[in-house]
């Protein structure tokens, strides 16, 4: 498993993001934005993270919808920084941008302590997964789409390519992870075929998922969907980045104040809901009938039991959003 992270940056100043350079063109459209806005900028006040800053798209709705909010915003992509200071630089000063991953949010808080200047942390929004850029973008290997080096992290300045992942990774533990992402069939002759073959581009991949999965066993869609994802998630630490994330994220927050996660897939909603019972609860598990006799203390409420999916007309116009699930909590006073 790749170690993910690094070095944390504190918020760029203005000086430093006009040098950036700005990727061109549209970085993706944010999935489920009315109801984000909705749910954060009626907020009176304080300073929002925006913990997957992507290209910008969610912070620049609140802060045009909110005038007395601040955005944090924290991504591990340079691209993604140097997109979302573009997009952002009508908002100089109600923002900064910080280079790190969502796991890392009570050191950001902490670093940035200065610009946040006292004010409550009262909402943290969490963009899960891939971002239509980065799959768009053939040269980072996210996709199969284009023939490219098999590289998936989403901070390419550090860690393990997908390439070099495949490589020392051991047979049983691949198969246990293309299992975990929905392989179960064809899991053991995948990554069988994945670690003789040892590829080097998006392309061999490919090739090497082909070769064991019969025409007539094929799924809608590419045969490798599944292989790509379960190496991204694997790459980049993303499970274990979201429990990390998840529990930075109530730290930082002030009393009432809203956590917003926006998952993709199912393993990323299970583990968002389960910590959120768990914070509900307070970790109790008392006989319900029986009432409480542990003495747990609730951490957040839960806005609704069930997660809150795009309308039909938002998936018409965004594809993307199909898979999305918004799951929000709101902290409590201990």
């Amino acid at each position: 498993m790749s170690a993910v992270g690094g070095a944390i940056s504190a918020c760029a100043s203005e000086r430093d993001i006009e040098r950036l350079p700005v990727e061109r063109g549209e970085y993706h459209v944010p999935v489920l934005a009315d109801e984000v806005v909705a749910l954060l900028s009626a907020i009176d006040g304080g300073v929002v993270i925006d913990a997957t800053l992507g290209g910008g798209g969610h912070s620049a709705l609140l802060l045009a919808a909110n005038p007395t909010i601040r955005v944090l915003g924290i991504d591990r992509d340079p691209e993604a920084r140097a997109t979302a200071a573009a997009t952002l630089a009508p908002y100089a000063g109600r923002f900064c941008i910080a280079a790190a991953t969502f796991a890392q949010i009570a050191t950001v808080v902490r670093e940035n302590d200065s610009w946040i200047d006292g004010a409550p942390v009262v909402g943290v929004l969490m963009d899960l997964g891939v971002s239509s850029h980065q799959l768009d973008e053939g040269s980072r290997g996210f996709s199969f789409r284009a023939d490219a080096p098999l590289d998936m992290r989403m901070d390419p300045t550090t860690g393990l390519t997908a390439a070099e992942y495949i490589a020392q990774a051991d047979l049983h533990d691949f198969t246990r992870l293309l299992r975990a992402n929905g392989e179960d069939r064809f899991a053991f002759a995948i990554a069988k075929s994945v670690l003789a073959a040892c590829p080097q581009t998006t392309d061999e991949l490919s090739a090497a998922v082909e070769r064991v999965v019969p025409m007539a066993a094929r799924r809608k869609g590419h045969v490798a969907t599944r292989v790509f994802q379960a190496l991204r998630i694997a790459v980049n630490d993303e499970i274990g980045q979201l429990e990390a994330g998840l529990a930075g994220a109530l730290q930082v927050l002030s009393t009432d104040g809203v956590l917003a996660v926006i998952s993709y897939h199912s393993g990323e909603d299970r583990l968002v809901k389960s910590t959120f019972a768990t914070w509900a609860t307070g970790g109790c598990t008392c006989v319900h009938a029986l009432g409480c006799v542990c003495g747990a203390v609730a951490l957040a409420t839960v806005d609704r039991a069930s997660s809150q999916l795009a309308t039909a007309a938002e998936i018409e116009s965004n594809p993307r959003a199909r898979s999305a699930r918004l799951r929000v909590a709101r902290k409590v006073a201990p």
